[in-house]
């Protein structure tokens, strides 16, 4: 017997959500009530996961990201436009994140030699020790994860529709 769903004989808190979605009359929709509460549970673990990975070096996963990202890079710098495009955030959020790295004494900006318009982010030495270390611990989230290569490369593969809307 489910300890959520007294009565039911479903252990699994979304197959019964589905069940009922279906009781109620929205079979269309079903699937995708079940999927996208799969997704966001699925996220709130692997967040979870992230954080404890990466919380003894004072990073978050959007920090670790734009370290990663300039890691990463030719002479390890990037025009913070460029950060935000290709992490697909809002360039509020890249110049939070930044700031926060810089601080932390893990990058500077820096105006652009051709161009001082535009800003660099540039990793700086305890940026790039940080960031190694910090890539060891995160690899192994990434390697630990129930599934199978094949599952989920077809899994990424399968979002990405979603992902580039």
């Amino acid at each position: 017997m489910s300890k959520y769903f007294l009565g039911s004989t479903l252990d699994d808190p979304i197959a019964e959500a589905t069940r009922q979605w279906r009781a109620h009359g929205w079979e269309e929709a079903a699937p995708g009530m079940a999927a996208v509460t799969t997704i966001t549970r699925v996220n709130r673990i692997l967040v979870s996961r992230i954080e404890e990975a990466l919380s003894p070096f004072g990073l978050t996963f959007a920090r670790f990201e734009i370290l990663r990202l300039l890691g990463f890079a030719r002479d390890n710098e990037l025009p913070m436009g460029k950060i935000g495009d290709r992490l697909q955030v809002h360039p509020a959020s890249v110049t939070s994140a930044v700031k926060r790295l810089e601080r932390d004494g893990l990058i500077e900006r820096v105006p652009a030699d051709h161009d001082n318009r535009i800003v660099l982010a540039r990793l700086l030495p305890d940026g790039r020790k940080t960031l190694e270390q910090a890539t060891r611990r995160i690899n192994e989230v990434f390697t630990s994860l129930e599934l199978d290569t094949a599952t989920l490369q077809d899994l990424t593969a399968h979002l990405a529709a979603i992902r580039s809307d």
